[in-house]
């Protein structure tokens, strides 16, 4: 992870590669739905870079002959996007635990994520109280909003 600080209250960190993110939350093939997070400002905003290639194995069935990806694996990739920022905000002492789902509110979504699509996972926490943290979330291709929503998710240990 590159960062930079500019002062106590502005850190940014500019990118988190695959390999990184896998040290960081505990999800693995086929579940793991961010390839990338780019322009992380901790304890703020990041986006999550998820290239959907045909070979994912949920498009066998979803659906062979249209393949679509589906909407609920959206919304997982914009929570572990949330999730990279949460550990990369608190660093190395919240590497490993878990997140879950409390909440997910308002979802819509607005076109179908298919093959050769690059899902950009927006996502700004909108409150964090202890160990709860809220976001909003839009999942984006090629400029257009594909999905949108906000969640509420946990962070516990294993």
């Amino acid at each position: 992870m590159n960062a930079h600080t500019e002062n106590a209250s502005s850190v940014t960190a500019t990118s988190v590669d695959i390999k990184r993110i896998l040290q960081m939350i505990p999800h693995r093939y086929p579940m793991l739905m961010v390839d990338r997070v780019v322009d992380m400002q901790l304890d703020q905003s990041a986006v999550g870079i998820k290239n959907v290639s045909i070979n994912e194995p949920f498009f066998q069935g979803h659906f062979p002959s249209e393949p679509v990806m589906p909407g609920v694996l959206v919304v997982e990739a914009m929570a572990q996007t949330a999730c990279v920022l949460v550990v990369s905000t608190f660093g190395s002492d919240s590497e490993g635990k878990l997140v879950y789902f409390m909440s997910i509110d308002g979802v819509r979504f607005r076109r179908p994520v298919v093959p050769g699509d690059r899902l950009e996972l927006h996502v700004q926490k909108i409150q964090s109280r202890a160990n709860v943290w809220k976001f909003s979330g839009k999942a984006m291709v090629d400029g257009k909003v594909a999905a949108e929503a906000t969640f509420a998710a946990m962070i516990r240990d294993r």
